[in-house]
């Protein structure tokens, strides 16, 4: 079934697995409807550019992956720094490159470490706890039952579900057909994942025309998808354009078009956050699109999110080149979800 929502948005609402649909689309939103919301302060101030993942723990410690991507840092509830990992409890453990983070129910922290072709998992003190060799991981989320959902270059699916072990549980999503002229294995394998408190996983293309989220369950029924036009995110006087670089060939390709440059879900109600240039779209829990913003600094310097994690309160969200800021929640909730 398929329904218009308000905005001009495409939601598809999917009776299991997606195979390979042209999704259809719809006109592009006036980007006048955008607020501007601005931050109220700078948080974590040793942290630059680069951001790509911020996770909060069960006590409230925040971690962050940013530029170089050796070192994960850790702050207290205070948003003081309490450490990084690897740390001297890691005992000559090494991140080359992590590409993603995450943290599971026991409070480890597991690391996509895509220069070592290897997801990695920290106990809270810094010991590593176990290495499990993964072929170029992009993304991961943690899950229950100590699974990890998984998107590689190297998959035959958009997500892999793999134990502490390391063996593959079950694969699951299909992308859409490659666009003409174009490989399925060199435009469509590449997309990032996101988790959630009810343990679904989000799927967020970033080789695909539209930008385009997919919401799946741990076992891989669908949801929704979410596909928004492309022309919706044009970048306005004076902005730049996103750009694709693209490395896995053994050269560089660019292409100017919008890109999900961060996601991230009320671990209360289940509502989605999305970047998307310098546009972040507020979803609830069902996928109907609710508002859309502008963040900047508190002087006015637009942020391109790179990273949003969000809070009772509050949104902390990354840019380049500025780092992180502080954001009041911009709207009341809708009624929380029940989180189980």
């Amino acid at each position: 079934m398929i329904r218009r929502a308000q905005f001009g948005l495409a939601i598809v609402i999917l009776a299991g697995v997606v195979a390979g649909w042209n999704l259809p689309r719809v006109a592009a939103q006036d980007q006048a409807f955008s607020r501007e919301i601005l931050a109220r302060a700078r948080v974590f101030p040793e942290i630059g550019p680069g951001v790509t993942a911020l996770k909060r723990d069960a006590a409230g410690r925040y971690y962050v992956l940013a530029a170089p991507a050796t070192a994960i840092q850790i702050y207290g509830a205070d948003g003081k720094r309490l450490g990084q990992i690897p740390n001297s409890n890691s005992h000559g453990a090494k991140i080359t490159y992590a590409q993603d983070i995450d943290l599971d129910a026991a409070g480890r922290l597991l690391v996509a470490d895509r220069g070592a072709n290897a997801i990695k998992i920290f106990e809270a003190n810094g010991s590593l706890d176990a290495t499990i060799r993964v072929i170029a991981p992009m993304s991961i989320a943690a899950l229950s039952n100590n699974e990890i959902a998984v998107a590689s270059l190297r998959s035959a699916n958009l997500v892999q579900i793999i134990d502490a072990s390391g063996a593959l549980v079950r694969g699951f999503g299909e992308p859409p057909a490659a666009p003409q002229g174009a490989s399925r294995d060199e435009s469509l394998s590449h997309g990032r994942l996101y988790g959630d408190s009810a343990g679904h996983v989000y799927f967020a293309f970033t080789e695909l025309p539209d930008p385009t989220i997919r919401k799946y369950d741990r076992f891989g029924y669908a949801a929704y998808e979410i596909s928004l036009p492309a022309s919706e995110f044009k970048p306005q006087p004076g902005e730049k354009h996103w750009t694709t670089v693209v490395i896995d060939k053994g050269g560089t390709t660019t292409s100017e078009k919008p890109v999900i440059g961060a996601l991230g879900v009320d671990p209360e109600t289940l509502e989605v956050w999305v970047a998307i240039g310098g546009e972040i779209v507020h979803f609830d829990k069902d996928g109907n699109r609710r508002s859309s913003y502008r963040a900047s600094t508190k002087e006015g310097a637009p942020i391109e999110p790179t990273a949003i994690l969000v809070e009772h309160d509050r949104l902390l969200i990354a840019g380049d080149p500025f780092g992180v800021f502080d954001f009041a929640l911009p709207e009341p909730r809708h009624a929380a979800a029940v989180v189980q």
